[in-house]
């Protein structure tokens, strides 16, 4: 790997674009490497994940409202169109609208891939736009595994050095660049015209993160989709030989001077080497459990301790919870976000999803977690969980923090809890990673993926369309244009709920 740097510069310097980051990343997007293995390997199995997830969001509001404005829209006649999750695959839209509609279908149940550095970031959001170009344009599946890598390799490679949250910025802006690179590379495109689509995709996709503060709503599962929509229009305006801001990171009133860390701020992006193989997918995870990343290693405790001692499940018996975690978790999912609603029985899922404190009392009470169960609100309301849940505070340790930030592929997204029970016992442990994590107690492999795709996809889809897509995604690498179309799945009749009510399309 190599570090490029980036800093701010003063529109006399007349920075060249060869020395600019989106040129930089506009070239890993076009060099031909060839994908290592074990590489090609996982981008099927995060093909097969996110199709899991998506088919057990069909039903749910958002993907719902996602998929009734993509169908309004009939493809566009640069191509045969693009397919929707949980409709025939004889439906066509244009590509910017299936990759929103399956977008908000991945993102629904917070349930897909993720990778935590500088910052947060989902990377298998990289996958619905790309497929969404393949369909239409007619690409093959060696394609579209070669776009999917560029867009895991960049956006991870920003997540490991730029922080978007310190600034109250959502992680999307490094999404928006990353896809409209993999969708580069999946049409073959020169280095100028990919360069061009990441500055007008970053532009567009800058974000405040209030989306992930307080009462969360609906849009954070559109949040990641929109990036992958902008994306696509990005990169339609760049191939017709359209411009964009420049230097869009290092401009004296670009990204980072304005939005970042400021006009001092310097960073050091690590990416691929020419000729270096596209890897950084295989430092991302996926989850055993649909909840905000920095839970799943919390479930997976508090699923232990309670086995092993049922009295901390008692609020009766509870004196007191105390979760020591590193900054990020304390402040965005734990009590150091400041947020009521985090304690708030009434709030929504996407809120619930977000708070530390309720997952941790469902997990130690229900020694299980559940994508449905464990979000309904008579589960969040039940009296002796309100009350477990109330007890539960989280604090900020110096020592998980450098853990979570360690770069020798030790990281950790874990921490200790000391439960102090009302007879003065104390019950103490610590995890430093979730059990389905590389590094975990129960590492996922393909069979892993497998079975949580089926476990999701099955009851909703039934077993032979379900098999049917997973025969096709674990063959990926080796589908013409025609399998690729086929790249999808139909839910049965009485699956997808009538339609809501109607917007301007």
């Amino acid at each position: 790997m190599r570090n490029h740097r980036v800093r701010v510069h003063r529109s006399e310097e007349n920075l060249a674009r060869e020395d600019q980051l989106a040129w930089a990343m506009a070239q890993v997007a076009t060099d031909p490497v060839d994908l290592d293995d074990d590489v090609v390997a996982m981008i099927v199995n995060r093909v097969i994940d996110n199709a899991g997830v998506a088919a057990a969001s069909l039903a749910r509001s958002a993907p719902s409202a996602a998929r009734e404005q993509a169908t309004a829209h009939v493809a566009s006649s640069g191509g045969d169109g693009a397919t929707v999750f949980g409709l025939d695959s004889s439906v066509r839209t244009s590509p910017e609208w299936a990759a929103w509609a399956n977008g908000v279908a991945v993102r629904e149940l917070d349930f897909h891939d993720t990778f935590l550095a500088a910052d947060y970031s989902h990377p298998g959001d990289n996958i619905p736009p790309v497929v969404a170009v393949a369909q239409h344009v007619g690409s093959d599946g060696a394609s579209v595994v070669r776009g999917i890598a560029t867009g895991y390799e960049l956006q991870i490679d920003l997540v490991r050095a730029i922080s978007l949250h310190k600034h109250k910025i959502d992680h999307i802006a490094h999404l928006g660049p990353s896809a409209a690179a993999a969708v580069g590379t999946l049409l073959g495109l020169p280095t100028e015209v990919i360069y061009q689509a990441i500055g007008q995709a970053l532009h567009t996709t800058t974000t405040t993160r209030q989306s992930r503060k307080g009462e969360i709503s609906s849009w954070k599962a559109y949040a990641p989709a929109f990036a992958g929509k902008i994306a696509i229009e990005a990169v339609d305006r760049a191939m017709r030989g359209q411009t964009s801001p420049s230097p869009i990171y290092e401009g004296e009133d670009g990204v980072i001077a304005w939005l970042l860390d400021g006009p001092d701020a310097s960073y050091e992006v690590p990416l691929p080497e020419p000729g270096e193989p596209k890897r950084a997918i295989l430092a991302s995870y996926t989850k055993e459990h649909s909840a905000e990343y920095q839970a799943q290693a919390w479930i997976d405790l508090a699923r232990k301790l309670s086995g092993d001692n049922p009295d901390v499940a008692d609020p009766e018996r509870v004196d007191s919870i105390v979760i020591h975690t590193s900054h990020h978790t304390h402040y965005v999912i734990g009590s150091g976000a400041g947020d009521p609603q985090k304690y708030d029985p009434h709030a929504s899922r996407e809120t619930l999803d977000h708070s530390l404190p309720y997952i941790f009392a469902v997990a130690l009470q229900d020694r299980a977690w559940h994508h449905e169960a464990s979000y309904t609100p008579e589960r969040a309301s039940r009296p002796d969980t309100v009350a477990l849940w109330n007890k539960i505070t989280t604090v900020e340790d110096p020592e998980w923090t450098q853990r979570y930030h360690s770069t020798g592929g030790d990281a950790s997204y874990g921490g200790r809890v000391v439960i102090t029970l009302t007879d003065g016992r104390t019950v103490a442990d610590e995890i430093s990673v979730a059990d389905a994590h590389p590094n975990g107690a129960r590492p996922f492999g393909r069979d892993e993926y497998v079975h949580k795709y089926r476990s999701l996809a099955v009851p909703v889809l039934g077993e032979e369309e379900a098999e049917r897509f997973l025969a096709l995604a674990l063959r990926l690498p080796e589908l013409g244009p025609k399998e690729v179309r086929e790249l999808t799945f139909a839910a049965p009749a009485g699956v997808l709920p009538p339609p809501g009510p109607p917007g301007i399309f």
